[in-house]
């Protein structure tokens, strides 16, 4: 299993760094997991299956990544390439694991909550009832139940593996990422609209993107014009990023430059929690400007000019791309009055 961190790409902050030239520039970032594909019976243990379920488990959203190119130095586990059969073999095992998982739970909890009369876990037990219908009777996975606020509070505990988001990467020769053919792409297609329809489905080359790694930075870039082709990476970078419902705020001055991750809905005092946590101890008010705002009037002072820099209470829900100086009362901890 190997991990790796990568930077979000991103426009909005490559600007403000032209802007401000500072001293330190910190992108947002998004941690990735290489977990090795599962075999069919993995949710048995099949092969490494549970040492690789655990490693999903994990996780807080899936990267499916889908071979669809021949190579003879590159075995695969079933003897032959056949995409839409993976996807099938993958979307079982998890549901199967989560079938075993919950069956598991409802007869510890059926113990306490029905035949020991603990009202307290009755609403679990009878979630629960709920999530195994779904997979079993439905053989749907766990995202695309019909869940309140209070359900996803109680399913949020379990870590579901089919609760996870999931992005479908479609693994392609590098002759067929450039010329955007490939014999599987209608099948999967079909596949994925039938199984789980509106997911984000993005075509890369793993063979081209390590081509372009290996190669000097002005080479890639003359090498992708002259095929007329881009790297996928940006994109699944993004699109991994969005399918955790994350988004990210700036802080910006000469000294530093930097994107801080929150989910999306997170007020202002938690917003600056990211920070350090006496900041939402101690938090007075947000003073927010939009990106959108400063890019097109160029700077702090134009921005308050025309009166677009307002200043936001406990109740602000901070948005993405907001540039962010926060005050707060430093007898919380810190002895500075504000941070940029």
């Amino acid at each position: 299993m190997k991990v790796c961190r990568v930077a979000v790409p991103d426009e909005r902050f490559n600007h403000l760094c032209e802007s401000f030239k500072p001293a330190s520039k910190v992108p947002a970032f998004l941690h990735v997991v290489d977990i090795a594909g599962l075999v069919r019976g993995a949710h048995e243990g099949q092969g490494l299956g549970n040492a690789f379920l655990s490693h999903i488990s994990a996780c807080d959203a899936i990267f499916h990544c889908i071979r669809c190119f021949d190579d003879e130095d590159v075995t695969h586990v079933d003897g032959d390439i056949n995409p839409v059969r993976d996807l099938e073999t993958i979307s079982q095992e998890l549901r199967l694991k989560d079938e075993q998982f919950v069956s598991q739970r409802i007869s510890q909890l059926e113990k306490v909550a029905v035949r020991g009369g603990d009202k307290s876990k009755k609403p679990e037990y009878d979630l629960l009832c709920k999530v195994q219908s779904l997979l079993v009777d439905d053989k749907k996975s766990v995202r695309f139940g019909t869940w309140n606020a209070a359900d996803i509070e109680l399913l949020n505990k379990h870590l579901f593996l089919t609760a996870k988001p999931v992005v479908y990467l479609i693994n392609l020769s590098e002759k067929d990422y450039t010329r955007k053919k490939n014999k599987w792409l209608k099948d999967i297609k079909e596949w994925i609209d039938a199984h789980d329809a509106g997911a984000i489905v993005i075509p890369f080359s793993g063979v081209f993107e390590q081509k372009l790694l290996d190669m000097p930075e002005d080479e890639a870039a003359r090498y992708c014009t002259e095929n007329k082709v881009t790297s996928s990476l940006p994109k699944i970078i993004v699109n991994g990023y969005k399918a955790l419902n994350l988004q990210y705020f700036f802080t910006s001055g000469p000294d530093e430059v930097r994107a801080w991750t929150v989910q999306k809905g997170t007020k202002a005092p938690q917003a600056a929690g990211r920070i350090h946590t006496d900041f939402e101890k101690g938090f007075i008010m947000a003073e927010v400007m939009k990106y959108e705002d400063y890019k097109e009037l160029g700077s702090e002072s134009a921005v308050k000019a025309a009166g677009k820099y307002r200043q936001q209470g406990r109740n602000y829900i901070v948005e993405d791309g907001d540039i962010i100086l926060f005050k707060f009362n430093a007898g919380a901890g810190l002895t500075a009055g504000k941070k940029k």
